[in-house]
């Protein structure tokens, strides 16, 4: 009877880790499309995951079943809410429409909803609205119709027919609302089967795999970069790295490390690297990856278009990442600014005061390397200062925007990450990181323009990768590096440009390449491979920068966004940065 009672509760321990897992950590494949995590995909039983944005009803119906039993729960006055089967019955007499059922389906059983505008079936003549509905980050079949209206409906409609065979045989598992006096019923989880223990395990284990093999890979790849050029050994102290996943294999594509802004004013001529911490710089590396990845798939040669990471959309007339290809990454330190917040505060309005939530969870700004909300008394903001974002709400940015940046947006779909992992020994506590780059921004996915979205990342602790700390003349140093560079690039982040002993230099002027005059040199050169004579007639860095419409507008959106929910306001820099020609 004990050993029963052990397995029971090893059982149930199992599958209780393996629907947390499953609510945060989707499964690799394209991003086109996608809109967070997957469920459905996670507890697909004995069979592995499935890339791509929608599913079947036939393929569907095992995760919601399992996503229904485990979410339920009754309302925070501990009084059932309205049962599914009522909700159901209501629909069917016609007391309310499909989208309003939706919602309160969404209330009682606790999975998020979003009815997202998207593009008509291509085989659709005419002209046509198309909206489907999101469920759990699940993209559920189009909806048309001649108004938005109409459109929403029949998405909602086609939505609940995909859901309602899952609902129909679960009447037994649903607690009735018989009484506002009495508790909802805790609903009885039956023991696992033996084949559903492995499965979890085995999806468990995957988990830890992935957490290993990316920082075994980011350790790999600056081991051996710094195997070659020792002398900047002490540049590594601050490590970012963006780690290219394709079926099992982990590739880092680009890597930057540095820990400060310049103290040079602000540069009009384009050639002066602003804000050197490692995140940024990392992220600018990865753009050139993408820059080089699309002159492979716009040259006039098949083998390297074949090896090209991206490929032609299906639903515009953009480039996306070739399905199975996922993006990861790794920091070795938690980011400055609002992922730093004291582990004990709440985004519970009934538990704090306005100002705990305006200054710790409110947007940061990076003066002198060092951080101020953007509220704080303390701020200095003299114009002689050169200010940045902090490094957390500029992810919390990319993840909405994509990590691309308006450039890249006229060739591809915004790329997200997949997984955010932290290599930092020295933090035990992630809340505030999952807090300022899911939570702020929860809910803005309706509000954007088509192909972008709140896409949260899988957000863990992994072992660090053991790098030597910065000290003496390299403790502002910072260097770069992405796939297919033949050396790496050293760039003083006071300065703002490569130092003379920097393994790359483009040149005399020491400008970095991951300056913005360089970027605008390899927007022109994929404009040109790309026969986009319309950007090659732009005359300045910002005119092309404002030509990407719907990555402003989607900018915009954001900025207001976290102004409206009381974080804060955006700081640009000064506009004449952008104002140079090539």
């Amino acid at each position: 009877m004990a050993l029963s009672q052990t397995v029971k509760s090893l059982s149930l321990l199992l599958f209780s880790e393996l629907v947390k897992f499953c609510r945060m950590y989707p499964t690799g494949g394209s991003f086109r499309g996608s809109r967070g995590t997957c469920i459905e995909q996670m507890l697909k039983k004995n069979s592995p995951p499935t890339s791509g944005p929608t599913r079947s009803p036939s393929n569907m119906n095992v995760g919601f079943d399992q996503q229904v039993k485990s979410t339920f729960k009754p309302g925070h006055d501990g009084r059932p809410k309205v049962s599914p089967k009522i909700l159901i019955e209501r629909y069917k007499n016609g007391e309310t429409n499909a989208i309003s059922l939706l919602h309160q389906l969404a209330q009682t059983l606790q999975f998020h909803l979003e009815m997202k505008e998207t593009v008509a079936p291509a085989n659709t003549t005419g002209l046509y609205f198309a909206f489907c509905a999101v469920i759990d980050g699940v993209q559920y079949k189009t909806g048309i119709g001649v108004t938005k209206k109409e459109a929403r409906l029949n998405a909602a409609e086609l939505a609940f027919q995909d859901l309602l065979p899952t609902l129909e045989s679960l009447k037994s598992a649903l607690p009735e609302a018989s009484s506002l006096d009495v508790p909802a019923p805790l609903p009885v989880k039956e023991e696992p089967a033996i084949s559903d223990i492995h499965a979890c395990r085995a999806m468990l284990e995957r988990k830890a795999f992935v957490n290993l093999q990316i920082p075994h890979a980011v350790r790999d790849q600056l081991t051996k970069l710094m195997n070659s050029h020792p002398e900047f050994s002490g540049c590594a102290g601050t490590t970012a790295a963006f780690i290219l996943q394709t079926s099992n294999e982990y590739e880092v594509v680009a890597l930057g490390t540095g820990n400060f802004n310049t103290k040079e004013s602000i540069s009009s001529n384009g050639r002066i690297v602003h804000d050197s911490h490692a995140v940024v710089t990392a992220r600018r590396s990865l753009m050139r990856f993408l820059y080089r990845h699309l002159l492979m798939f716009f040259s006039k040669n098949a083998s390297l278009t074949e090896k090209s990471i991206f490929q032609q959309s299906s639903s515009s007339s953009f480039l996306s990442l070739k399905s199975g290809v996922t993006l990861h990454l790794y920091v070795n330190q938690l980011p400055k600014g609002a992922a730093q917040i004291p582990s004990k505060l709440r985004l519970n309005p009934l538990s704090m005061s306005a100002w705990q939530v305006n200054n710790e969870i409110s947007l940061h700004l990076s003066v002198e390397g060092k951080v101020f909300s953007v509220f704080s008394s303390l701020l200095d903001h003299s114009n002689s200062k050169v200010v940045s974002m902090s490094t957390t709400d500029k992810i919390t940015q990319w993840q909405v925007l994509g990590y691309q940046g308006a450039l890249l947006s006229h060739f591809i779909e915004p790329i997200y990450v997949h997984s955010i992992l932290i290599g930092d020994s020295d933090c035990s506590e992630i809340r505030g990181m999952e807090m300022s780059v899911s939570q702020r921004v929860e809910g803005i996915t309706s509000n954007l323009p088509m192909f972008y979205c709140m896409m949260r990342p899988h957000i863990s602790l992994v072992p660090s990768v053991a790098s030597s700390r910065a000290g003496g003349n390299q403790l502002t140093y910072g260097i770069n590096w992405s796939e297919g560079d033949s050396s790496l690039e050293v760039v003083d982040g006071l300065e703002g440009k490569t130092i003379e002993d920097s393994p790359f230099k483009s040149g005399s002027a020491l400008a970095s390449r991951l300056c913005k005059a360089a970027m605008m040199h390899r927007f022109r050169l994929v404009a040109k491979e790309a026969q986009r004579t319309d950007l090659l007639a732009t005359s300045t860095y910002r005119e092309a920068k404002m030509m990407a419409k719907p990555y402003q507008e989607a900018k915009n959106v954001l900025r207001a966004y976290l102004l409206q929910k009381g974080f804060g306001s955006w700081q640009d820099k000064v506009l004449v940065s952008d104002n140079f020609s090539m």
